[in-house]
């Protein structure tokens, strides 16, 4: 198993991690007892780097995860959210910040999952109307009275994760980043690099798109967001079709699955990265977990990025 440090503080991660959000939200009806055996089998393979939010369900990926906790806690790196305000009908009321919304989101969040201390807790956006030294400099309190270990960012740009570290070192930053979605290249990752930051690289898949198992709308069933989203339209699909034929080719040639060339090619830049991929399928957690030890030859990665040149239909969101 990899272990990936993320910032100077001494957290340390498995390379792949696993996204909790699908097993409570956005992506249709899912079981309780099979995501609990989904949970079960990660930790014996050791996959015990788990990601979720309070606004998942909205609250009830927390308390999923709350029962998977009970006796072994210790082996659990926990990642969490706040800053996504949602009610319980799942309405959504904006981005908060503040530092007493911050305080009041921990206390929920710790009593959800059934636990003393959050491992990793990120602000999940960043509130605009709240200076982000107020935001960061209550998570720096909630370090100090021992609810939170490490603090981390989501989807924040340069100026606020610089802003950010100088109230309190920030141990990650997490942002989309797949093959079909590369913006973090040009100012985030050398902004987190040279800062020491680690990198949590969500939807590594693509949303699932990079594993070739959707090729139309009809493969999504309803209920699932991602019918709302640009890039699956049919025509993005259509057009984005090219890049997940090329996954799936050279993934045929070495003898492996598209998933596990989507998330290695993730994990072959030259920075600290772990990826968070979601599944409901013990199969599919099993085959991201083999993924670290994957190594993509030098022409094969030209071949991936030469298709992404070529630009992507549709935006992220």
């Amino acid at each position: 198993m990899k272990q990936v440090p993320l910032g100077s503080q001494g957290l340390r991660v498995p390379a792949v991690g696993l996204g909790c959000m699908g097993m409570s939200d956005f992506y249709g009806s899912s079981s309780d007892k099979q995501n609990l055996r989904v949970l079960d089998r990660a930790v014996e393979i050791g996959c015990t780097f788990w990601d979720t939010a309070d606004m998942y369900g909205p609250f009830t990926n927390e308390m999923l995860l709350s029962k998977a906790l009970r006796g072994r806690r210790d082996n659990i790196i926990l990642a969490t959210k706040f800053g996504v305000s949602r009610s319980e009908d799942g309405s959504f009321h904006g981005i908060k910040g503040s530092a007493e919304y911050v305080k009041g989101a921990c206390e929920a969040s710790l009593k959800r999952l059934g636990i003393d201390t959050i491992d990793l807790y990120y602000q999940h956006r960043v509130d605009p109307d709240t200076p982000i030294e107020e935001t960061v400099g209550a998570m720096a309190d909630l370090v100090k009275e021992g609810k939170v270990r490490y603090i981390g960012l989501s989807e924040a740009d340069p100026e606020n994760i610089e802003r950010a570290h100088k109230v309190h070192p920030v141990s990650a930053l997490q942002t989309e980043y797949s093959l079909w979605s590369r913006d973090v290249e040009d100012e985030i990752l050398p902004t987190v690099q040279r800062l020491g930051i680690g990198f949590v690289a969500y939807s590594p898949l693509g949303r699932g798109f990079l594993s070739g198992t959707i090729r139309s709308r009809s493969d999504l069933e309803p209920g699932d967001f991602r019918l709302n989203n640009p890039r699956f339209s049919e025509e993005a699909i259509a057009e984005n079709s090219r890049l997940a034929d090329a996954v799936a080719e050279i993934a045929k040639e070495m003898d492996v699955t598209p998933a596990q060339i989507a998330l290695a090619w993730v994990l072959a830049h030259d920075l600290p990265i772990s990826v968070i991929p979601g599944t409901r399928k013990i199969e599919r957690l099993e085959e991201n977990w083999a993924a670290q030890d994957l190594t993509i030859p030098e022409e094969h990665l030209e071949r991936l990025n030469s298709l992404i040149r070529q630009g992507v239909v549709g935006e992220r969101y």
